[in-house]
């Protein structure tokens, strides 16, 4: 049982950081130089534009910061939750793909706004006219692999989500929020028990009866430091 909870453990966090990476990489491609667009001098605006991926695929980055936050929620999310935000992943990283897809297919359509902004030349066919060629850059390239590495993080997150680890929400009543409890006895009397009321020391009593059966259900004994066993 260890076991298996150490490995569902590395896929949980394996996933989120393969999730962050992802995102990370998009963003960034995001910002830098996709194209090198050469102008014909025969047009007298003879020269080279840059256009960004920001500007040849503009929902990039947004799309790159909602994956961030997908997978800053697998942290806390329960089983039924992770099938929700799987399919979340899944459609963020479809427009990511579709994105940049659409972008590399045209290259010089990607910047005819760039082109009419330099040059004062509006309409698409009059701006392809005066473009002879594009050259790509690799970012175009790896802003893609962003989005495929994150439909691998997403259809992890289906195929494995049921095996994860849940994170424990549970606190005492009563303590202070500086001060989480142990899981054992011994926390419970760090402070004077006198200066509780009597509802509240029944919630520190209750609680830990149940921490003590939660130690018997992971095979640990709580008598072992000579208290008596729990009673329900």
């Amino acid at each position: 049982m260890a076991e298996r909870a150490r490995i569902a453990g590395r896929l949980k966090y394996g996933t989120m950081l393969l999730a962050v990476l992802a995102c990370g990489l998009a963003l960034t491609a995001s910002t830098q130089t996709w194209y090198t667009l050469h102008l014909t001098a025969a047009s007298g605006h003879a020269g080279t534009l840059t256009v960004t991926g920001s500007q040849a695929a503009p929902a990039i980055a947004a799309l790159s910061l909602a994956g961030v936050a997908f997978a800053g929620a697998l942290a806390l999310a329960g089983r039924i939750l992770r099938y929700v935000l799987a399919l979340l992943g899944l459609i963020l990283a479809a427009g990511i793909i579709g994105s940049t897809i659409s972008a590399m297919t045209d290259p010089v359509g990607t910047g005819i706004t760039v082109v009419s902004k330099a040059t004062g030349i509006a309409g698409d066919t009059s701006v392809r006219a005066i473009v002879a060629h594009a050259d790509a850059s690799p970012w175009p390239v790896l802003a893609l692999a962003g989005g495929i590495a994150l439909a691998i993080a997403a259809l992890c997150v289906a195929g494995t989500g049921h095996l994860w680890p849940v994170t424990s929400r549970r606190y005492g009543a009563t303590e202070d929020a500086g001060h989480p409890r142990t899981g054992h006895p011994e926390g419970d009397v760090a402070e004077d028990d006198d200066t509780l009321s009597p509802a509240d020391r029944r919630a520190r009593t209750r609680d830990a009866a149940i921490d003590d059966w939660d130690e018997l259900s992971r095979g640990d004994d709580p008598t072992e430091d000579g208290q008596e066993p729990p009673v329900r």
